[in-house]
């Protein structure tokens, strides 16, 4: 009998080392779930309790550290939920139910708590606790039925490492506590921890290096804390890059398979700043739409020809000028009737292929129809795609040209569109030195390194600006562009009158509301702003500085840029400035 009582656990050893591993995984997950939500009930009842401040503010930074250990797999499989738990602390303008949904979670929370809990806000902070109870109860349950397979679960340990450099230590989701460095050692433990699982496997040649890797990444953060001082180009280049490499070279020694599925960002992507980690055609859509050199070469033809404007006196390329990283240098261009300005800045067409939308006021979602907008606009170019297929079908150039790039259509107006898209696309090309520092190509000077850790940090510019877009789309799905309220002036120091994308919507939370756009080739496109009112970086740099609009007086209840000054120093500001421009293309410097 004793002997059968021995064998037992021996039995459930071994059965439990033969499952598969991603089943491991999946057990762990639902573990640290279930510690997250115990967590949570604990901050519950301590507020109920009304505990001194500073248990109560301990316990939520505990919690929200317990979250990232759960995080890689809940933004992977369950997004929406993930959202709920842990979004910005944000209203949002839903198009589809066409109303403005109030923000919930962990970030709302900290609003509450930081950097002094006041006590009659109890009530509201407990409504919200509920809410973020309520919704870990539901993360509980749905990952009790879900499958994951071994390809996924490597997607998401990369897809992780990438959320630590672009959200986790920017600061993105602990703006006010700012715990982020502690909460990034939360994020990399777990990729050990479920790394670990496959790394005793005798295939995988790397697994040492990977380990070791990852745990001078731990150390690196248990060592430097400080928010503030906390040197991201040395994490990236000495940890987070080589480990997402690891991991790839892992996954292809064990023979699982690469997601196959189209996204913004590569499955294939070993690093974040990979020359093709980004794929211009998952962020057009269509199978029509895709790139070819022939409607490149279309593309750039119909930009620099007059014939699609109205009066044949207007092209494309007469706004955007490629020496100046496809802008003008004018605070607006002249309309077409050559008296007039146009409504809004002209904005740089270098590296706009990776956006979710387009315009300053995020009114259409391709650049196809981006082309469109422009050619039928009767103060920029007042054309019209039917007149322009008449005309281009008369030019036997043109003809021959379209039949090349478009060998089952004749030329209409989706070729016309679709070429001028494609030369557009072909404008994204990351070959800035800021690419080649972070590939290991590159050197910085110290002013561009402490540039770079401040764009990064204390001047909190990549919480909308995202690493290594430098855009307003989201990562590390890069599924949504961004729009923020900053409260720009205008010539006079009043507020600009200009509503941006609530003249579309009609919502109070996109009043004001302009699209993040890309910083890349920055020093080339001032005049800044979506009314070009800022001549200079400097003048930019002075604005945020002061805490935009607000802080330069303007009532602006909506605004969704912090109102605190940012203090920095002239010195930084300077910094700041070395940095950008280390964000030009290479091709421009040589021009």
């Amino acid at each position: 009998m004793k002997k059968i009582f021995f064998l037992l656990p021996l039995i459930l050893f071994f059965s439990c080392k033969n499952q598969p591993k991603h089943k491991e995984i999946n057990d762990l997950f639902q573990s640290d779930i279930q510690v997250l939500i115990q967590d949570v009930s604990r901050l519950e009842l301590l507020v109920k309790s009304d505990s001194i401040s500073t248990q109560i503010q301990k316990q939520f930074l505990n919690a929200h550290q317990n979250y990232k250990k759960v995080e890689m797999l809940s933004e992977y499989y369950f997004p929406v939920v993930s959202k709920a738990i842990n979004g910005p602390a944000l209203d949002e303008y839903e198009e589809d139910e066409g109303k403005t949904v109030p923000p919930e979670g962990f970030q709302v929370i900290e609003e509450l708590l930081f950097p002094k809990y006041d006590h009659r806000s109890k009530e509201e902070l407990l409504k919200e606790l509920g809410i973020l109870s309520a919704n870990l109860k539901r993360l509980d349950k749905v990952s009790q039925t879900n499958e994951l397979t071994d390809s996924h679960v490597f997607d998401a340990m990369r897809l992780e490492v990438f959320r630590i450099i672009t959200l986790g230590i920017t600061g993105f989701d602990s703006p006010i506590a700012q715990n982020s460095v502690r909460e990034a050692l939360s994020s990399l433990e777990s990729v050990e921890k479920y790394y670990q699982i496959y790394a005793d496997n005798s295939e995988v040649a790397n697994s040492k290096s990977v380990l070791k890797t990852i745990e001078d990444g731990n150390e690196y953060l248990k060592k430097n804390t400080k928010f503030n001082e906390f040197d991201r180009a040395v994490f990236i280049r000495k940890i987070a890059n080589p480990l997402s490499i690891g991991l790839y070279k892992t996954q292809m020694d064990l023979k699982i398979p690469l997601i196959k599925e189209t996204r913004g960002l590569k499955t294939t992507a070993q690093t974040l700043f990979d020359k093709n980690a980004f794929d211009a055609e998952a962020f057009s859509a269509f199978p029509d739409y895709e790139t070819t050199p022939e409607k490149v070469e279309l593309g750039k033809l119909l930009f620099n020809d007059p014939i699609l404007s109205g009066n044949n006196s207007r092209s494309c390329a007469s706004c955007h000028h490629a020496d100046k990283a496809f802008t003008d240098g004018l605070e607006k261009a002249v309309s077409l009737d050559g008296k007039s300005l146009v409504k809004r800045n002209t904005p740089t067409l270098s590296n706009i292929a990776f956006q979710r939308v387009f315009f300053s006021d995020s009114r259409v979602n391709y650049l196809e129809d981006q082309a469109v907008a422009v050619i039928i606009n009767e103060n920029e170019m007042h054309g019209s795609l039917k007149k322009a297929v008449l005309a281009l079908s008369k030019n036997e150039n043109y003809k021959t040209k379209f039949q090349k790039a478009f060998p089952k259509k004749v030329v209409d107006e989706f070729a016309i569109k679709n070429a001028l898209a494609s030369y557009i696309r072909s404008l994204s090309d990351y070959e800035s030195k800021f690419d080649g520092y972070m590939r290991g190509n590159e050197t910085f000077n110290l002013d561009e390194i402490t540039g770079f850790n401040l764009f990064a940090g204390k001047a909190k510019c990549a919480t909308c600006h995202f690493i290594p877009l430098t855009n307003g789309t989201v990562p590390p799905s890069f599924v949504k562009s961004e729009s923020e309220v900053l409260g720009i002036p205008d010539t006079h120091k009043k507020l600009d009158a200009d509503l941006g994308r609530f003249e579309l919507t009609h919502a109070e939370v996109n009043r004001y509301s302009f699209k993040t756009p890309t910083i890349r080739n920055i020093e080339l496109t001032g005049p800044y702003m979506h009314n070009g009112v800022f001549k200079t970086l400097e003048e930019v740099m002075d604005f945020y500085n002061d805490g935009g609009g607000k802080g330069s007086g303007f009532n602006l209840e909506n605004q969704t840029l912090p109102e605190d000054k940012l203090n920095l120093t002239s010195i930084e500001k300077k910094q700041l400035i070395a940095f950008m421009r280390t964000l030009t293309d290479k091709k421009y410097l040589k021009n």
